[in-house]
């Protein structure tokens, strides 16, 4: 039996998953996410009072804005991608990261490279396996892979609009695989800015009074250093934070349980143990998925939980965080991968644990 019948989650409709699919699908690298970021709001307004951004295109909506105690739900909005670096006089484009960008992954990618003119295609030339030398084989480095946009001189290269700053994605899409898994790129993090934004429909639906101010916060800039979350806690300075981003399925061939965890897709939120964890907020969250036959998993870090959740916790004198992790395979590549049973159950626990906070709740270790 699956947990979703087994807790009896309905959660994520047609229309629900519709807007999932157009908001993976549309570009949204670092520095870049505002036509995602818009499509975002365009989908959460109906279920909140009231919503704003920042200067960078950090997107919140909030529910009871006049409250003075404040609760985050939060998710990061960016993917990883490439910037044009330089531009070789036969017209071939060599690159630098925008985030975390897995060269390794990149030879005979499609990809669309963004312009002041439209998008202009492109793909990751490689050498065929006929003419390399096997007893030299060369792997994909930053010196070595390129972009080849089907042209003859850097001339043509910039007549299309592409210059040194341009920023570029991969094309792969949104797929349900098995009907088991949703698949895509820049599944790490927005299908946590979809699972946020489903608490409010959910909180919505439920027709849901909450005493405090609930703000559902869709951040920027998460893969160069948590940027945006770190500019948005200071601004609206929350009494508590719970975040969500993706952490690693350890189940497929290649990964370390030893090193990464015993953590499988399909058996619920991972919910982690760090420094930057408040522990009373955390036993909080463990009590909303035992008291709703929730199931989840446990993970432990050393230092940073290296999420949004450390850019909260250790903002504006101290602001009381969790991270609730959705398991993914495939981090960083453009098949990332999540059981759908583990999506409705972060979206259930997020809900379910916003509702057992009280107003003006004091967590402190010391009182």
């Amino acid at each position: 039996m699956s947990n979703t019948k087994k807790n009896k989650l309905s959660l994520i409709n047609d229309p629900s998953l519709k807007f999932l699919e157009s908001y993976i699908n549309n570009p949204s690298p670092t520095g870049f996410e505002w036509e995602g970021q818009k499509l975002w709001l365009n989908y959460i307004k109906p279920f909140v009072d009231e919503h704003f951004t920042d200067n960078y295109g950090t997107a919140v909506a909030v529910i009871n804005p006049k409250a003075a105690y404040k609760v985050v739900i939060e998710a990061h909005a960016d993917e990883i991608s490439w910037f044009v670096h330089y531009i070789t006089k036969d017209g071939f484009i060599y690159l630098k990261r925008n985030g975390g960008s897995d060269h390794q992954i990149a030879p005979s990618k499609r990809v669309n490279i963004h312009t002041k003119k439209g998008i202009v295609k492109a793909v990751f030339g490689w050498p065929a396996i006929h003419v390399r030398d096997a007893a030299k084989e060369e792997v994909p480095t930053l010196k070595n892979i390129f972009l080849d946009c089907g042209c003859k001189s850097d001339k043509e290269v910039e007549a299309l609009g592409v210059h040194v700053g341009c920023v570029i994605t991969y094309e792969d899409e949104f797929m349900v695989m098995n009907n088991r898994y949703y698949v895509g790129r820049a599944l790490d993090n927005r299908i946590g800015g979809f699972m946020i934004a489903e608490v409010a429909r959910l909180l919505k639906q439920q027709k849901t009074k909450l005493p405090f101010g609930l703000y559902i916060v869709n951040s920027v800039q998460e893969e160069v250093g948590l940027r945006g979350a770190e500019m948005i806690a200071n601004r609206i300075k929350p009494n508590v934070a719970i975040v969500t981003d993706v952490t690693h399925d350890t189940q497929t061939p290649m990964m370390s349980k030893i090193t990464s965890g015993d953590i499988a897709c399909g058996k619920g939120p991972v919910l982690t143990y760090g420094p930057a964890v408040h522990n009373n907020l955390l036993d909080l969250i463990i009590n909303a998925a035992d008291k709703n036959k929730i199931p989840f998993q446990r993970a432990a870090v050393s230092r940073a939980t290296g999420t949004d959740t450390d850019a909260f916790a250790y903002s504006s004198g101290g602001i009381v965080s969790a991270l609730i992790s959705l398991p993914l395979r495939y981090m960083h590549t453009t098949v990332e991968s999540v059981h759908k049973d583990d999506v409705e159950s972060v979206i259930k626990l997020i809900t379910e644990s916003v509702k057992a906070i009280k107003n003006n709740q004091d967590f402190r270790y010391i009182k």
